[in-house]
């Protein structure tokens, strides 16, 4: 008999429901797809290990995200800053939709989540987007400042959205509502910063930040 064609999308489901089940990745790609009925070179189609895979999921919910953005015609009439507010929300809320998963693929890597390979196709998808966003900086007038200043823009953003995401996956409130706050507090106190308004948001992230630490200890 033979064996059914699988397409990316299913890879990715199967593989995910994988993970929920055992708490592991499968323990080989053969198990995998003689478990699903599936040949495995039809694997090596779409994905070259497991770890590709697991960078693949990632960028599928950042892909989402955007494409439901993209529908809402609201959003387009956005300025930068709740752009950035809208695509943290929608693309929290498909975390949280599958906080199962994630939970999983990162608990280990807590400590160390801005360099781990398993978010790194992720950075470079968002830093994009951060770049398309055209956000406002101080004119320099010189082009390799410019540069520079952009390239710390978006290496900053990256490193928001870490932070952010570290805070999620240690967020026990209902509806994870203090993340929402979280969210709303860092995308003000960024773009205050580049609006050279900083202290009153600087502040009260901070007095947050502190009151949210001494609960989670």
């Amino acid at each position: 008999m033979a064996k059914k064609k699988i397409k990316k999308e299913d890879l990715i489901t199967k593989y995910m429901e994988h993970v929920l089940d055992n708490g592991t990745p499968p323990a080989s790609v053969f198990k995998f797809a003689k478990t699903h009925g599936f040949q495995e070179a039809d694997f090596y189609q779409f994905f070259g290990s497991f770890e590709a895979l697991q960078q693949a999921i990632f960028v599928q919910f950042f892909q989402t995200a955007e494409t439901l953005l993209d529908k809402n015609d609201d959003y387009q009439s956005f300025d930068a800053r709740n752009k950035l507010l809208s695509f943290y929300y929608t693309f929290f809320e498909l975390l949280t939709a599958n906080r199962s998963y994630v939970l999983v693929a990162l608990d280990s890597h807590r400590d160390h989540l801005k360099n781990i390979k398993t978010l790194s196709p992720l950075k470079k998808a968002f830093t994009q987007y951060i770049a398309g966003l055209d956000i406002d900086t101080i004119d320099l007038k010189q082009e390799q400042v410019e540069k520079f200043q952009q390239r710390s823009l978006q290496e900053s953003a990256w490193i928001q959205l870490v932070l952010i995401l570290k805070f999620w996956l240690d967020d026990t409130s209902p509806a994870f509502e203090k993340t929402d706050i979280f969210i709303e507090k860092s995308i003000n106190t960024s773009f205050d910063v580049l609006d050279v308004q900083p202290l009153r948001s600087l502040i009260d992230l901070g007095k947050f930040l502190f009151k949210e630490k001494i609960q989670m200890s």
